[in-house]
């Protein structure tokens, strides 16, 4: 959401009149994030919000658009990928791919309540169960794969008790991988970075989950895990806050009721997607882009986080009722 590629009006509007949206009103970037290039666009007809791919190719683009059109079709409240005549959901901006999707309404909270999180619960469930027919396939690009690959990478920055960390839980992580307890977890394409600023709330409700360029095939529970790690916690100390990590799980299992599988799992799990945004932190403070607005985030945030999941500090997953 950086701005990475500057586009002035006059550029943006023939890439617009293609999509026939109206005339162009105002364009603003948009300064969070550290991945696309994300503009506010008005127009005569509505609001939207373009995003210009950074790294994202040609190739990857159909499963992350095809992904969100897929799911705002099951009337979930995802943005919807504006197409082309031809029903093409990119083309070529600036020389580089781009799509433009609808503005939900609401906006990110920071301190979200119980509702809140119940809310958020109850939409991973959905999502999960919404994505199970989506068609296309492809990994977690920031999986176990990605971690391993970018070892090397990270640690030369960082302490040498800090590399034995992240080697040992890389390590654990792997083996785990490998396990039919991790084989038999449900899986399906996930949003796999649904933090408090990919969340828009309204004063009521629920208004939308946005930014689903980090998705990819991964297991349910680490996708929940993801967002107990920022939504359900102190954000000094990293520690879970149990209401608000109980009120998501209850929401969760409304519509998707946890196994004794999934109880075995959970505690790697949430140590996975610590581990996880650990290691990407790290990647963006130490290995940055330039951008035009860029705001990079504290690693030691997920450092903390992990080893307080390493310790013991768990929410514990509702039993099924019997």
């Amino acid at each position: 959401m950086a701005v990475f590629t500057p586009v002035s009006p006059t550029e943006l509007m023939p890439w617009l009149a293609a999509r026939q949206v109206g005339d162009l009103l105002e364009v603003k970037g948009i300064a969070s994030g550290i991945e696309n290039t994300n503009y506010f666009v008005n127009t005569t007809q509505g609001q939207f919000v373009l995003t210009i791919f950074e790294k994202l190719t040609e190739k990857e683009l159909p499963y992350y658009l095809g992904l969100m059109q897929h799911l705002a079709k099951q009337g979930l409240p995802v943005p919807a990928p504006f197409p082309l005549p031809d029903g093409r959901l990119f083309s070529s901006l600036m020389g580089k791919p781009a799509a433009l999707v609808n503005r939900l309404a609401g906006a990110s909270v920071f301190d979200p309540n119980e509702q809140q999180t119940r809310d958020i619960g109850e939409f991973c469930a959905q999502a999960h169960h919404a994505a199970k027919n989506f068609a296309l396939k492809y990994p977690n690009p920031r999986g176990l794969a990605w971690w391993e690959s970018t070892q090397a990478a990270v640690q030369p920055f960082i302490p040498e008790a800090l590399r034995q960390l992240m080697d040992e839980e890389i390590s654990i992580q792997k083996y785990f991988a490998t396990t039919p307890l991790y084989q038999s977890l449900p899986k399906s394409a996930v949003h796999a970075d649904l933090f408090r600023d990919n969340a828009l709330f309204t004063e009521t409700a629920l208004g939308g989950v946005i930014d689903f360029y980090f998705a990819g095939d991964d297991a349910w529970l680490f996708d929940l895990a993801v967002c107990i790690n920022d939504w359900c916690i102190d954000h000094a100390s990293g520690a879970i806050k149990p209401a608000l990590a109980n009120a998501m799980l209850e929401g969760y299992a409304c519509h998707q009721a946890f196994t004794d599988e999934d109880m075995e799992a959970w505690p790697l799990m949430l140590r996975a997607a610590a581990l996880r945004f650990w290691m990407s932190r790290l990647f963006d403070f130490y290995l940055p882009r330039p951008a035009e607005m860029l705001t990079p985030k504290d690693p030691s945030h997920f450092e903390r986080i992990l080893k307080l999941r390493r310790a013991g500090d768990i929410a514990q997953l509702p039993k099924k009722q019997r």
